[in-house]
């Protein structure tokens, strides 16, 4: 295999990085806490579980504070929030109406009016509100934008992504809600645009008014399709993004060892009396310096609030997401 290096900026912080407190310190939260603490922007925490909020304000040497204290507390600038999806919208709007800049986890909100009245809030001011698309940061998907925005690949034709793993069972919302964002995020990126038509296919195994499986189909302007299927009772563990282009292929593999994780196939088609004939090349490695996605994320939050810059997976991405989300399950029949 060959290797092929990508240039990789890593974001700074600045020197005096605002102070944040986390809202919700549970399954993917406690990672958050993590991560603004070693970046040295953490200030306090907070959780309905008071018990694991004092903990994790032990831990890290911060302050245990109730959400109403967040938002009184003036030298806190900033709140991240990962609380369950139901309350993101109001969590959101409080942190903006409190002076904040806001970091929220997937989804921005669960519906497109409550997403919209968010970045009507926000606009105006100097305050940053970021939505937690955490692959948008991750140092492979970022190579792999660069090579389809360098034209490496030629003209995207498809782009499909399996999210596939056996739990984590959700109850308050379905699998497209939970697993699909990520992927969604990423098509929309690499394509620069949003479908024209979406079609679903979902399977509700466990509960009637829950779908466990279920398959997205996108039609996009430009000729370009993409498919996303995601699972949480699927037997085996998969998270992988293929772009296929008029030049080449790429393959995005997160179960994989950091070197293995993103191959280049120089793939071609030759016509042999006119039937088309695939030739198949040696895939290539592409390397990338390996760095936690999650501490970019936190990284690009703190940056654009040092440096007043627009995040990557601002309001308007966040939308865009929502509104592939949200005609998707539109069509799921209840």
């Amino acid at each position: 295999m060959h290797a092929k290096e990508v240039d990789q900026t890593r974001p700074g912080t600045g020197p005096l990085p605002p102070k944040v407190a986390v809202v919700g310190c549970g399954y993917w939260g406690k990672n958050i806490v993590r991560n603004f603490a070693e970046l040295g922007a953490l200030h306090a925490v907070c959780d309905a579980n008071a018990s694991a909020a004092e903990e994790f304000a032990r831990k890290f040497h911060v302050a245990a504070c109730s959400f109403d204290e967040v938002l009184c507390d003036s030298e806190c600038s900033a709140v991240a929030i990962a609380t369950p999806a139901a309350w993101h919208a109001e969590h959101v709007a409080a942190a903006l109406s409190a002076g904040k800049h806001v970091f929220v986890e997937k989804p921005l909100a669960l519906t497109i009016d409550a997403a919209r009245a968010l970045e009507r809030t926000v606009k105006g001011t100097n305050r940053v509100l970021m939505v937690g698309h955490l692959l948008q940061y991750h140092p492979i998907f970022r190579a792999l934008l660069d090579l389809v925005r360098r034209g490496r690949l030629g003209t995207i034709r498809h782009v499909f992504s399996n999210r596939l793993n056996f739990g984590k069972l959700r109850t308050e919302e379905d699998v497209i809600w939970s697993f699909a964002p990520h992927d969604i995020s990423m098509i929309l990126a690499i394509l620069g645009e949003e479908p024209t038509e979406i079609s679903v296919h979902a399977s509700a195994i466990l509960d009637p008014k829950i779908s466990d499986i279920a398959d997205l189909h996108l039609r996009f302007p430009g000729g370009a399709t993409a498919r996303v299927s995601v699972a949480w009772l699927n037997p085996y563990k998969e998270q992988k993004l293929v772009v296929m282009g008029s030049r080449a292929h790429a393959v995005f593999d997160d179960t994989l060892a950091w070197a293995d994780k993103l191959m280049l196939y120089d793939h071609r088609v030759e016509f042999n009396a006119g039937r088309p004939q695939a030739v198949a090349a040696q895939p290539e490695r592409v390397i990338v310096e390996q760095r936690e996605p999650l501490r970019e994320e936190c990284a690009h939050f703190l940056d654009c609030i040092a440096m007043g810059k627009t995040p990557r997976t601002d309001s308007a991405e966040g939308l865009r997401v929502l509104a592939v989300l949200q005609s998707a399950s539109h069509m799921i029949p209840s």
